[in-house]
């Protein structure tokens, strides 16, 4: 079960702490943020928390000082975001937060009073993970606003991509990626690159001559994911940089690329899997419609739900018309067309709406479905794999390339932001 929990909680699960050890008088300091400190003991308990994952993971463990090092520029890292998040007014509410955590434990198809037993199981309090999963959230969002919302994709960059698709590279091709960044600061000297490179380079000969990927990520990788043995997962070769699926092409599972530059420093790619991602421009569709029920001060989620429920025995074994009672029912602007939605593609919906909807067969009536909107009936109608119209291939190239710049954006903006944050490391004080 705990290794259930650790697949559960995925991107949170180095971000866990086990529980509060008993406070001391005196907490030596071991690195100030700005004008935050951390502690001796903060490092100590997410140091122990990545080697316990890493273990998971069978993963070898790096040398407790490279370790430490590690662990405690993530934390710096962390501590800069949700410094600025707070001054730029960033924030969580609690309802946002209980369907984060309710999202969580269905994910991993438990009740959420099962979910807290075996988050307590494994030494760690709801109140806890309730805070690492908001300072989540915030960094996620402070992603969205500094990074992501800022890319630009023009529409002569379009007819480009359209253009290479058009010129047929052939099946698309997704790739499982692993790797190791060594970031450079901004402006950084000729001697600071040198040695950077010389660090990747060492990575690059280490991983070709057999040693373990996940372990050299662990110990000399700078990204976030460093710790999760440098795993990026899957990756479409259409939403990657030109340097790095040019780089990955050239590959069989198991290689490792050259050593490449990018802004944000020197990366070494493993290509862990490869596979075929189907035809271009084609994609699935389903024609499906619903009944909304809004949530108010006057309509609780219970009282939504208890509506949805009565509403679905009337269609399905009542024999009711979906159509009539959401054009009675339905608080959306569907309602009018009996919640008829059209055809919809994938990313269309809200992530929770989407998941029930491609739960359905064709015909089959859902569950109340909680989403940010309130509480849905689904029905699928039918669904069809096609062609994608003119105007949907271009808002698909338009996604494409925005994925294709995000992950370099975000790594140049944590990079600039590493650089202007005051950091005075301590960590060899006694």
């Amino acid at each position: 079960m705990r290794r259930g929990i650790a697949l559960l909680i995925c991107g949170f699960a180095l971000a866990l702490q086990a529980q509060a050890q008993p406070v001391r008088m005196v907490d030596r300091i071991v690195a100030v943020v700005n004008k935050e400190v951390i502690t001796a003991s903060e490092l100590r308990e997410r140091v122990e928390l990545a080697a316990r994952e890493l273990g998971r993971q069978r993963t070898p463990l790096p040398e407790r000082a490279l370790l430490e090092r590690q662990v405690l520029e993530r934390l710096i890292i962390d501590k800069a975001q949700l410094q600025l998040a707070v001054e730029g007014g960033v924030r969580v509410d609690e309802l946002q937060l209980d369907r984060a955590i309710d999202r969580i434990a269905e994910s991993n198809k438990l009740t959420l009073a099962a979910f807290r037993k075996v988050l307590e199981d494994d030494g760690v309090s709801m109140a806890r993970f309730r805070e690492e999963v908001r300072q989540q959230i915030v960094m996620q969002r402070l992603r969205e606003r500094e990074v992501d919302d800022r890319i630009e994709v023009s529409e002569t960059e379009i007819d480009l991509y359209l253009e290479e698709q058009k010129a047929g590279r052939g099946e698309r091709v997704e790739y499982n990626i692993a790797q190791v960044l060594v970031r450079l600061p901004d402006q950084a000297s000729p001697e600071r690159i040198a040695q950077a490179r010389a660090r990747a380079e060492k990575v690059h000969a280490e991983a070709r001559a057999g040693a373990d990927f996940a372990a050299l990520a662990a110990s000399y990788s700078d990204a976030g994911d460093a710790l999760q043995g440098g795993q990026m997962g899957w990756r479409a070769s259409d939403r990657l940089p030109d340097l790095v699926a040019g780089a990955l092409r050239k590959l069989k599972p198991g290689e490792v690329t050259e050593v490449l530059r990018s802004p944000a420093g020197f990366h070494v790619l493993k290509l862990v899997d490869r596979r075929g991602a189907g035809a271009d421009q084609m994609m699935a569709q389903t024609h499906l419609r619903h009944i909304l029920v809004k949530t108010s001060e006057v309509v609780s989620e219970a009282d939504a739900r208890r509506r949805l429920a009565d509403l679905r025995e009337r269609i399905v074994t009542g024999g009711m018309d979906f159509a009539a009672l959401a054009r009675l029912h339905s608080g959306d602007a569907s309602a009018a067309r009996g919640g008829d939605l059209g055809w919809v593609f994938p990313g269309d919906t809200v992530p929770d709406f989407e998941r029930a909807m491609d739960a359905l067969k064709p015909g089959e009536v859902s569950q109340p479905v909680k989403s940010p909107f309130g509480w849905h009936l689904i029905q699928v109608l039918e669904r069809r794999t096609g062609s994608l119209p003119p105007e949907r291939q271009r808002l698909v190239a338009r996604q494409a390339l925005r994925e294709r710049k995000s992950e370099e954006a975000y790594q140049e903006w944590l990079r600039q932001l590493r650089d202007r944050t005051y950091v005075e490391i301590r960590l060899e004080d006694k």
